[in-house]
């Protein structure tokens, strides 16, 4: 089992920046991608960002530029720093990481970041 709890949501102006964090526990030895997720009120889950366990990288399109991903693998913690955020960015964060050996998902519960216009 691997257990994710997400920080760092909160409330910012547009232009703002936050940084999230996600704190793994459990089989981290078995973790291989992380990555984080949104879904805003209505519609799908939609990827943000991944990190391969050896750090390459990937990005949506509408984040590209403004949102970094990355991984402490000595904290067992993930983080999203997102820059120049907008209205749009408004959802809630899940982390997500694939057990290498089961290719089981875990899921952390969210964390809500809101960005006023």
């Amino acid at each position: 089992q691997v257990q994710l709890v997400e920080y760092g949501g909160g409330l910012v102006q547009a232009g703002g920046s936050l940084t999230l964090s996600c704190a793994a526990s459990g089989i981290i030895f078995r973790i291989n991608a992380m990555g984080w997720y949104r879904q805003a009120p209505g519609k799908q889950r939609e990827l943000v960002a991944r990190i391969a366990s050896g750090g390459s990288t990937n990005y949506a399109d509408s984040v590209k530029g403004r949102f970094t991903i990355s991984r402490d693998n000595t904290e067992n913690t993930l983080y999203l720093q997102m820059n120049s955020l907008k209205p749009e960015d408004t959802a809630v964060y899940y982390c997500n990481a694939d057990d290498r050996q089961t290719k089981f998902i875990y899921w952390g519960r969210g964390t809500q970041v809101t960005v006023s216009s």
